[in-house]
């Protein structure tokens, strides 16, 4: 699978891999202490819905649309009001057609000794990362490979932040990659607080990264999942997960308010289905 972020931009995977992400950056700015972001794959950072790549698939339609038609019930709609005021930030600097990528959520919610690491291989989305960062001297695009990044990059000075680890699945073995270096850089940092983003096309691969964290003995994680019964499956993504090691205090139940609302609003077909398992969580 070929998960090009232009194409995908304000989908239903974005939206949760979003949310969910402004809900981290918020526990991260509950405490005083300085913290630092590193972005492995962080596409261009921020994203025209009136572009031709998006307008080719027209997939936020189905996500980010779908959330500015009205709010969520009471609770989900406190929890999701971070990411709204993100988004509603970047429409009103850059036009009604801009949907924030997480380097544009994670620049937004930094304060003056918060730190951004953002890495971006394709030299042109590379330069679209550099443009949306800017001159903030928070934040430091780079033109590596994300897997090198990650390798480079931990433990953090901070010692307190967030790796997102989000890939294209350009490869046939993203997710044994993936859990490999993930594995490797929990043993070097493994306090921090990991999202890993991945898209559910094969329930055996889903099944497998999670597998395969578990058997590292790795514990503290937290699965989030939505399938929003989209009909062509066969042809494009139904269904979309993160694995979230260390989470903060009481993402979980904020989680579990979150995905039957995102899952009932972003549903495509009569069946959507969500998922928020705490695994091992005092491991």
């Amino acid at each position: 699978m070929n998960y090009r972020h232009g194409f995908h931009a304000g989908n239903f995977a974005d939206v949760l891999k979003h949310v969910i992400l402004t809900r981290i950056l918020a526990h991260l700015n509950a405490k005083d202490a300085p913290w630092r972001v590193i972005d492995t794959h962080a596409g261009a950072g921020r994203y025209d819905l009136g572009s031709e790549e998006a307008l080719r698939t027209h997939e936020w339609k189905d996500g980010v649309a779908r959330l500015d038609r009205s709010p969520l019930p009471g609770p989900a709609e406190a929890l999701l009001q971070p990411w709204r005021e993100a988004l509603s930030g970047a429409r009103a600097r850059h036009g009604a057609d801009a949907y924030p990528g997480s380097p544009w959520l994670c620049r937004h919610a930094m304060r003056a000794d918060d730190r951004l690491i953002a890495a971006e291989l394709h030299p042109q989305t590379y330069k679209k990362l550099a443009a949306a960062l800017g001159r903030d001297t928070r934040c430091k695009a780079l033109a590596i490979d994300g897997w090198h990044a990650l390798r480079g990059n931990v433990p953090p000075r901070e010692r307190r932040g967030l790796v997102l680890i989000d890939p294209p699945f350009e490869q046939h073995d993203e997710f044994a990659v993936l859990a490999a270096e993930f594995v490797a850089a929990h043993r070097k940092w493994p306090t921090g607080i990991y999202a890993l983003w991945h898209p559910i096309k094969d329930r055996r691969a889903a099944d497998g990264l999670l597998a395969a964290i578990s058997a590292a003995g790795i514990g503290r994680l937290l699965r989030l999942e939505i399938d929003v019964d989209r009909p062509e499956a066969a042809g494009g993504l139904s269904a979309t997960g993160l694995i979230v090691v260390n989470p903060p205090w009481r993402l979980a139940q904020e989680a579990a308010l979150l995905l039957p609302a995102l899952s009932e609003r972003l549903a495509q077909g009569p069946r959507p289905r969500y998922t928020c398992e705490p695994i091992r969580p005092d491991g």
